[in-house]
């Protein structure tokens, strides 16, 4: 009997690991769960991975869209892409949050973070500030809505520091206009900072006295009848500001 039922028994375990052998090789291998694929993504965070964090949550959000963890994931997808200095997917990505989720209570952060990133997009003060003023007006949308949030004061600095930057490119502008002699634009966008961002004391004590030498030196390429039409409303202006 046993030297009947040895053969057999290795029949059988070459079929069942032949099996498995099969299996294995042309069955897909299981999917990761939602929780595996966040777990993996935050874990690829804490390591600064964040090319590999992003790819968990991009695979969580497209793979389980109703998940309680793809909630979180399209969160942490913004944040991996900020954090990897990607700032065009971020503001993507913290967007489509805002539109998804517009009651979500994370909404306070989501526009700080959408600020952030345009804030993080300044390069230099001679460029168009498009990103410095939609940073902006995101910053003033979570003062005025959600006053009570932690993010307030870090976003009140950070107006701040986004007023002083489109102060100082209008200022630039003014100075370019000042040193090729063209008075006149330079006048009008002097008093633009003066009357713009007066809560910059400097810049605008530097642009008063730089609209008052522009004034000046306009006038004298103007008519008399020019020249008489818009002096009163000049003194008065100057006046408002002195």
């Amino acid at each position: 009997m046993r030297r009947i039922l040895a053969p057999v028994l290795v029949v059988v375990l070459l079929s069942l690991s032949g099996c498995i052998w099969i299996d294995s090789y042309f069955l897909p291998p299981p999917e990761d769960t939602a929780q595996e694929l966040y777990e993996a993504g935050m874990a690829a965070m804490d390591q600064k991975e964040y090319g590999d964090a992003q790819d968990y949550f991009s695979k969580l959000k497209d793979r389980f869209p109703f998940s309680p963890y793809s909630l979180k994931g399209e969160l942490a997808l913004g944040d991996a892409y900020f954090l990897d200095e990607d700032y065009v997917h971020a503001l993507d990505s913290y967007k489509e949050f805002e539109a998804l989720h517009p009651s979500n209570e994370n909404i306070p952060y989501v526009l700080y973070q959408i600020a952030k990133t345009d804030v993080s997009m300044f390069k230099t003060i001679d460029r168009r500030q498009e990103n410095i003023k939609e940073g902006l007006e995101y910053l003033y949308r979570l003062v005025e809505t959600y006053p009570k949030s932690e993010y307030v004061d870090p976003a009140k600095e950070m107006i701040l520091k986004s007023r002083r930057i489109l102060a100082e490119h209008e200022i630039f502008v003014a100075d370019f206009f000042w040193r090729t002699d063209q008075f006149g634009p330079a006048w009008h966008r002097y008093q633009y900072v003066v009357e713009n961002f007066s809560d910059i004391a400097d810049l605008r004590d530097y642009a008063i006295k730089r609209a008052e030498y522009s004034y000046f030196e306009y006038q004298k390429t103007l008519s008399e009848s020019e020249r008489e039409r818009i002096q009163g409303s000049w003194k008065l202006w100057l006046k408002q500001w002195l």
